[in-house]
C-alpha cells in the first residue's frame, strides 16, 4: 500500500483530545494534526517523538495534517489504525493471505452481530462465508515482540464474541492481527493491560475461531504486506 501524498516529517509536541496532535514542522512552524487512533498510543507519544504527517489540501478538511507513522527507537510504527484495513484490503485483492487465499469475494464493513460490523466479509462458492476482523498492532514493550492491546478495548471483547457465534452458525471466523512495526517478529497479548481481552481470546479460540498473525513493513512510502507468523498464544 503506497500513501496518495509523500509524507513529510516532524517532531511531535503532544497528541490531546485523542484525535489532535501539535507538531513542529522541518521549516519551524508549529500545526495540528488529525490523529487517526482511539486507542492509548502506548510509547508512540512522547515529546520529541519524530512522525511523518500526510499533506492534504482539501477546503472540507479543517486540519491539513494527517499524523501517519512514528519513529520508536528505531523502529517504524503505523499510527493511524485505518491504514491496517487499507493493507488488508489490498492483500486480499492480491491473494496475499496464505489461509484466505481461496476466497474470489471481499466486501468490507458488512453488518453481523449485535449492532456491528465485520471488517471483512469473504465469500467463494463451494466455502462457507468467512468473517475477518482485523486489529491494528502497535505497542512493543520487549525487544521483538508486538502486544495487543495497548488499552481495555470492550468493543475487542464483544468482537470476539460475536466471531465465536459466526462459527457456531457454521461460518468460518478469523481474528487477524497486522504487526504494524518494523521490529517484531513474536505476537503476545498484553493480558496485564486488558485480562477480559485475553479470556475473551482463549474461549474464541476453543470455540473455533482462528488467530492469524502477519508483520507489516510501514516506510514514508507506505506500507507493504512481509509474513505471516506462527505462533501459539
Amino acid at each position: 500500500m503506497d500513501f496518495q501524498t509523500p509524507l513529510i516529517r516532524a517532531t511531535l509536541i503532544r497528541r490531546y483530545k485523542r484525535f489532535l496532535a501539535d507538531v513542529k514542522l522541518e521549516d519551524g512552524r508549529e500545526v495540528t494534526a488529525h490523529v487517526a487512533n482511539p486507542g492509548s498510543m502506548l510509547g508512540m507519544k512522547d515529546e520529541g517523538t519524530t512522525v511523518w504527517l500526510e499533506p492534504n489540501d482539501d477546503p472540507k478538511r479543517k486540519l491539513k495534517y494527517s499524523w501517519k507513522l512514528a519513529e520508536v527507537d528505531g523502529a517504524t510504527i503505523v499510527v493511524d489504525t485505518a491504514m491496517a484495513n487499507v493493507v488488508v484490503a489490498e492483500a486480499l485483492r492480491t491473494h496475499s493471505f496464505g489461509p484466505l487465499a481461496a476466497y474470489t469475494s471481499a466486501r468490507a464493513e458488512v453488518q453481523y452481530g449485535e449492532n456491528s460490523r465485520i471488517d471483512f466479509l469473504l465469500q467463494e462458492d463451494g466455502l462457507p462465508d468467512c468473517y475477518v476482523e482485523v486489529k491494528s498492532v502497535t505497542l512493543s514493550r520487549t525487544d521483538g515482540v508486538a502486544e495487543f492491546p495497548d488499552s481495555v478495548t470492550k468493543r475487542g471483547a464483544k468482537h470476539l464474541r460475536e466471531l465465536s457465534a459466526m462459527v457456531e452458525q457454521g461460518y468460518r471466523a478469523v481474528t487477524l492481527y497486522l504487526l504494524q512495526r518494523d521490529d517484531c517478529k513474536q505476537f503476545a497479548l498484553a493480558a496485564d493491560i486488558d485480562p477480559t481481552y485475553a479470556a475473551e481470546v482463549a474461549v474464541a479460540r476453543k470455540a473455533g475461531v482462528e488467530m492469524l498473525f502477519y508483520t507489516t513493513k510501514p516506510t514514508p512510502r507506505g506500507v507493504n504486506l512481509v509474513e505471516e507468523l506462527s505462533i501459539y498464544m
